[in-house]
């Protein structure tokens, strides 16, 4: 099984288990993401939402680039990217509060994912970066759109994508990308953040939330992710990108 769904005490957990695969996701995790928000969204009894990986090495390492290398044109990529910024929307547009617990590294795609939720606790011991850049392809699952939407401050944001770098948690955390960092386990980590949270209704969380999802209607954010993710499709089908892929899976070997 390459998920995991947990729902215990009001939390609801999604855990990527591909840790041979650096929790990179694949179809089979994206069907399990959606079966967890079928689940979930309309769930009154949940009061907060976990998205995290399992192990410690890895949170996610974006999208397995073994199965979707094959896809060589935007025609190809699209229903993949569409799907996953689709599942992403959801995932930010939850009544109830949405946390990442980043406790492995985190990249690319594993970084849009974590943007998608609006907490992201991250171990102090690991690293996180938007590296598409460096595959000659943009955020692609509505990542960017989120990380603008959310934070606001444009050349922060710009050039924490643009680098397409790899930062420590504690330059995460200056950056304001890291919401808390944590010692110690991930369960630690999550128990201690969430000490003060959990004597307040879960009716006032769902309050706040909602203020926060009327915005993101209103500015058209979803349709915005898609149009991020048709313009990742553009970028798929380049030869820079393919050349990039190639390099990367020779690396490897």
């Amino acid at each position: 099984m390459s998920y995991h769904i947990n729902i215990n005490d009001g939390i609801a957990t999604f855990i990527i288990d591909r840790p041979e695969r650096m929790n990179a996701i694949n179809t089979a995790v994206m069907n399990g993401l959606e079966e967890f928000l079928n689940r979930i969204e309309t769930e009154e009894d949940i009061s907060f939402v976990v998205i995290t990986g399992r192990g410690e090495k890895a949170f996610c390492a974006g999208g397995d680039i073994a199965e979707f290398h094959d896809m060589k044109t935007a025609e190809q990529a699209q229903p993949m990217l569409t799907k996953m910024t689709s599942l992403l929307y959801r995932v930010a547009t939850l009544p109830m509060p949405t946390i990442a617990l980043v406790n492995g590294i985190a990249v690319g795609g594993g970084c849009e994912i974590a943007t998608a939720c609006d907490y992201r606790l991250m171990s102090t011991n690991t690293k996180a970066g938007f590296i598409q850049g460096t595959l000659a392809i943009t955020t692609g699952w509505g990542g960017a759109t989120l990380l603008f939407e959310k934070d606001g401050k444009n050349d922060r944001v710009l050039r924490l994508l643009s680098e397409a770098d790899v930062h420590s948690a504690e330059d995460l955390k200056t950056a304001e990308w890291a919401t808390e960092l944590y010692d110690g386990t991930a369960q630690q980590g999550l128990e201690a953040f969430l000490h003060k949270m959990k004597n307040i209704h879960p009716s006032v969380h769902r309050a706040y939330k909602n203020i926060a999802i009327r915005k993101w209607t209103a500015d058209f954010m979803r349709e915005r992710m898609l149009e991020e993710a048709k313009q990742c499709a553009r970028l798929w089908e380049q030869e820079a990108h393919h050349d990039a892929v190639e390099r990367f899976l020779f690396k490897k070997k």
